[in-house]
């Protein structure tokens, strides 16, 4: 289903799969250094809790995010603004590079999509340069298309990884590529060990929602962007009624809802400017409402919804706003270069 996967290997969660892929990309290349790009996540391990709320968008090394993180973890970690093909070039001129590493849709900071002809830039730079393209699906696997964002966006990476949405929530992470690169895995040149890796219990969940999403050519995914759209639509109504300004952008299976009244989010600059207090208040008078949604902005819809779901959430959204006065509401900035 995947254009980029000849070959798989399983783990649990998509930190580990992540993992897995960078110390295969350096075995493979013979380099050490990583690229990877402002507001991106990529799990929680040393090496990868890096730069997703860094102070500012600068081209440059990444700052430690937790307490406890060894001050070499960023030692061979470079960090590029996304969407920028220009400064990626440069760093890729000026470093030996072993790979590059991004999510395919930015949907940790905003669902922000790849401005026209910058993945098809990026995949022309990583092959001049000898250097591997690794996409984090984690978040786009088996929720935007059938085939991942490089499905959705006709762009094939060298290694991709994929975490829960393969199993319909159930442990289960994948990395996949190009065989060349997978058989040093499983010549065991290249160390992948863990008890839990291919589980039956993800295996087989995995399985059956393979099953259900590879239906009819991949009907699960129009039937998730035509509900998501839905919410949207019933989102931005709701928001014009009560006179309060939203941005709301995604494909629509996975999108993001900003108190702002900017026109977009297109970089994690942007990203870091809009307050996340209006929001955080109009999370927690949702959930008085009765519905949960995920306090940072981004939002899901699943083959659980159903367009009375949709309904009766935009009916709380309309609760909700009405409960929470208009100034708590109010969009505003934080000077640039905000983190969180």
């Amino acid at each position: 289903l995947i254009p980029c996967v000849e070959m798989v290997r399983y783990s649990s969660t998509g930190s580990e799969a992540v993992a897995a892929a960078l110390r295969l990309a350096r075995a493979f290349t013979g380099r050490t250094t990583v690229v990877r790009f402002a507001g991106h996540y990529h799990g929680w391990f040393d090496e990868l809790l890096l730069a997703t709320h860094p102070v500012g968008e600068g081209t440059g090394r990444p700052g430690l995010e937790s307490a406890g993180q060894s001050p070499s973890s960023a030692q061979h970690v470079l960090v590029a603004p996304w969407n920028d093909l220009a400064a990626l070039e440069g760093m890729l001129r000026q470093h030996d590079v072993a790979v590059v590493l991004m999510e395919p849709i930015m949907c940790n900071t905003g669902v922000i999509m790849p401005a026209r002809g910058y993945l098809e830039g990026v995949r022309t730079l990583c092959a001049r340069a000898g250097t591997l393209l690794i996409f984090d699906e984690v978040i786009t696997g088996f929720r935007v298309h059938l085939g991942g964002a490089q499905g959705l966006l006709g762009v094939t990476p060298d290694l991709a990884v994929f975490g829960k949405a393969l199993a319909n929530g159930y442990p289960i992470s994948v990395l996949g590529g190009r065989r060349e690169i997978m058989a040093l895995i499983a010549s065991g040149a290249v160390v992948h060990s863990g008890t839990f890796n291919g589980n039956p219990l993800g295996t087989a969940a995995a399985l059956a929602t393979l099953d259900v999403l590879g239906r009819d050519s991949g009907a699960a995914f129009r039937r998730l962007t035509q509900l998501g759209q839905l919410l949207m639509q019933g989102i931005r109504r709701v928001a014009a009624s009560h006179e309060v300004s939203v941005l709301l952008q995604g494909p629509g299976p996975v999108f993001y809802l900003w108190f702002t009244d900017a026109p977009a989010i297109t970089s994690y600059t942007d990203s870091a400017r809009v307050s996340r207090e209006p929001y955080a208040r109009f999370a927690e008078a949702m959930l008085r409402e009765g519905v949960r949604v995920i306090p940072g902005g981004r939002w899901y819809v699943s083959l659980a919804h159903t367009e009375e779901d949709i309904e009766r959430t935009c009916e709380a959204v309309d609760r909700a706003l009405a409960r929470i006065r208009p100034v708590e509401l109010e969009p505003h900035t934080q000077p640039s270069g905000g983190s969180r």
